[in-house]
C-alpha cells in the first residue's frame, strides 16, 4: 500500500471518529439575538433600572428574554437564555442556560418579561457551571436593587451571590426567583460548541473558546459602559 493511500485511509478514519458539530439552530440563534437586544436596550435606557455599578461588578450576566407567564403556570415548561462571564481579556463565549419551573410571580398584568440575573462573585459562577443549582438554596439570591445607584440596597442584596431583575413594557423591578432551578443547556451548547466541550470549558477554558459570530452582538452589549464605549470602570 502506498503512502498516499495510507494517508487517505487515516484521514477518513479521523473524519469518521470526529464528533459531529452542528451550527446553532434557528431557535438558539434567535435566543442570542433576543438576549443581545434586551441588553442593548437596558444599557441604553436614559433611566437605568439596574445600577451601573452592579453591571461592572458582576462576574457573569444571564439573560432570559421573553419569558412567558404561562410557562410557569401551565405544565413543566422552562425558560431558556444565555450567559457570559468575565475573563481577564473580556467576556467569555456565552453558554445556554435553562430555568426550570418555580413558584414566582411576575409583575402585575405582565404576560411576559425579560429576565436578567447578575452573578456577583466567582463562587456563584462556579455553582452555576455545575450540573444544576436550586435558587435560594444552593445560591444566595436576592431581588436586585433598582435605580441609578446602589444607595438604599439592603444587606441581603449587597451580599447576594446573584441578583435578579425583570423588565416588562420598559419597567424594571427586582424579582424573587427562589424555588427555580438553573442549569446549563447541554444540548444547545453541544450544537453550538461541540458535545465534547462542557459549559465550564466554554466559559473558562483553556483553551479559550471563540465567540460564535451569531453571539457577537450579545457579548458586544456586555462591553459597553454608560456612554456606550467599551471597557470597565
Amino acid at each position: 500500500m502506498t503512502m498516499v493511500k495510507k494517508l487517505a485511509i487515516y484521514c477518513g478514519l479521523v473524519l469518521i471518529a470526529a464528533p459531529a458539530v452542528a451550527a446553532p439552530s434557528k431557535s438558539e440563534s434567535k435566543r442570542f439575538n433576543e438576549a443581545a437586544t434586551v441588553l442593548s436596550e437596558m444599557r441604553a435606557a436614559p433611566d437605568r433600572g439596574i445600577p451601573e455599578d452592579l453591571w461592572h461588578k458582576a462576574q457573569c450576566v444571564l439573560v432570559i428574554p421573553s419569558l412567558k407567564k404561562a410557562a410557569f403556570v401551565v405544565g413543566g415548561e422552562e425558560g431558556s437564555g444565555v450567559m457570559s462571564c468575565r475573563r481577564a481579556n473580556g467576556w467569555s463565549a456565552p453558554i445556554f442556560m435553562r430555568l426550570a419551573k418555580g413558584s414566582f410571580g411576575l409583575q402585575i398584568g405582565a404576560e411576559s418579561i425579560d429576565l436578567v440575573l447578575l452573578v456577583m462573585n466567582q463562587e456563584g459562577a462556579d455553582k452555576l457551571l455545575r450540573d444544576k443549582v436550586s435558587l435560594g438554596a444552593d445560591v444566595a439570591l436576592a431581588a436586585g436593587p433598582v435605580g441609578r445607584s446602589v444607595n438604599g440596597a439592603t444587606d441581603a442584596q449587597l451580599n447576594a451571590e446573584m441578583l435578579a431583575y425583570s423588565r416588562s413594557k420598559g419597567l424594571f423591578a427586582g424579582i424573587d426567583l427562589s424555588g427555580g432551578v438553573l442549569q446549563p443547556d447541554k444540548d444547545a451548547d453541544g450544537r453550538t460548541y461541540g458535545y465534547d466541550i462542557s459549559a465550564r470549558d466554554v466559559v473558562e477554558g483553556p483553551p479559550q473558546v471563540a465567540v460564535p459570530a451569531v453571539a457577537s452582538p450579545f457579548v458586544h452589549a456586555l462591553t459597553r459602559d454608560v456612554q456606550g464605549t467599551s471597557g470597565r470602570r
